[in-house]
Parts: C-alpha cells; structure tokens; sequence
C-alpha cells in the first residue's frame, strides 16, 4: 500500500525539524504512543496502545529516523506487531521552507499490513493513514507554539535528556553492564473521543502517513 499528501505548518523550517526529531515531541505526537525507548541515535522502541472493538490493542514495534539531511530530507523505518496486526514501513519525507515562513512537510509512503488491521480494506486504510496524518501534524504544530508538557525550551538539542522533567522523561533502573537508556513517556490522555476509530487501526497504518506522519486546514491532498 503506497500513501502520499503534504501538510504545510505555520512554523519556520529550523523548528519543525527540531520537533520531528526530538523524541518528546513525537511520544506526544504521534496518536496512541505511550512509550519510546532510546536504543541508539534517532532509534527508538515504541509501545502504542489504541483502538475499539477487535482492532483495540497494545502494539509494540521499533522507529527509526536515518538518511537525515538537516532541513530537507529524512527517512522513517516502523515495524509494528500486536493482536489485531502487523506493519512495516518506510517513509520518505522532505521538508521545504515556504517564503512566508511556514513549512511543508511531504511524504511517500509504502507499507505492508497483516492480520485484522490488514482486513479492513486499502479503501478504508488510506482514508484513515490521510486523518492520521492531519491528527499528527496538528500535534507537532500545537507542540511548537506551546512547547512539551513538564519539558523546558528548547524542543530539541541543548538540555540532556537525563536532566528534563520526569513528567515525560522516565530514567531505566541502574545497571552497571550496559549503558543506560532514555524512556520517554506521553501525559495522560482523555479516553472516548472521536478519533478512537481512526487511532485503532492508524497505530499501524497512520504512522506509515507520518507518520511520522490531509486536513483542509493543515495540507493539500496529492
């Protein structure tokens, strides 16, 4: 299944860029993540739990963002499994910075799906992956203009991971034979909103949107 669009947020190329690379950013993004675990640079375990009915689940999986050319280009990699299903993905995603100052994010995606989530239908899939796709980008401009919960300024770079809040920063316990991993953790989410339906089956296929991932307000359809 190959998915493709743009979204264009109202944010300077330097700070969206910064956010789609910084881990707090994404755990509270991305819809349904609960969890990322550091497990090299830009490579993270993921844990999303979303969903209704016989697609509702706990997914687990690895991301990782490579081939990163700063303010132009990156490439993500999403392998997913849980009772309702399985994914794989890769991501091609390019950034353009627009004259007045706001940034187009566009992406091309190809990915496989099985199990339940794989039954739905592409139909329905890709019309799901495209909402995800808004719901991810608004969250990663909402983030920019009001920061990360329990997180200082800036979103990304100077400030070591081991010295940001707990709120969404958990430290792995102390072991002495191998190197300590960064945990980072979404804030509560409220439960029974409208978009249960789309975050149920793009755990999978939303993130092939990404996302990492549209709206009338946020893009324009290719």
């Amino acid at each position: 299944m190959r998915i493709a669009g743009e979204a264009t947020l109202v944010a300077p190329i330097e700070k969206v860029w910064n956010a789609v690379l910084d881990p707090h950013v994404l755990v509270v993004a991305i819809p349904g993540c609960e969890r990322l675990e550091e497990t090299g640079e830009h490579a993270y375990d993921m844990t999303v739990t979303a969903g209704v009915a016989a697609i509702r689940g706990t997914y687990t999986g690895t991301c990782t963002l490579s081939d990163l050319v700063e303010h132009q280009s990156l490439v993500l990699v999403v392998q997913g499994a849980g009772a309702p299903g399985t994914i794989g993905a890769t991501v091609d995603v390019r950034f353009e910075c627009n004259d007045d100052g706001t940034t187009t994010l566009l992406y091309d995606a190809d990915a496989v799906v099985g199990g339940m989530v794989g039954g739905v239908g592409q139909r329905m899939l890709t019309s799901v992956s495209r909402r995800m796709a808004t719901e991810f980008f608004t969250n990663i401009e909402r983030t920019i203009a009001q920061g990360v919960p329990g997180v200082p300024p800036p979103l990304a770079g100077s400030t070591p991971a081991t010295e940001q809040s707990a709120g969404n920063l958990a430290a792995e316990p102390a072991d002495r034979s191998v190197a300590p991993r960064n945990v980072f953790t979404a804030p509560t989410r409220g439960s029974g909103d409208l978009s249960e339906f789309v975050k149920g089956i793009a755990v999978g296929a939303g993130l092939v949107a990404l996302g990492v991932v549209l709206g009338s307000r946020f893009g324009r359809r290719r």
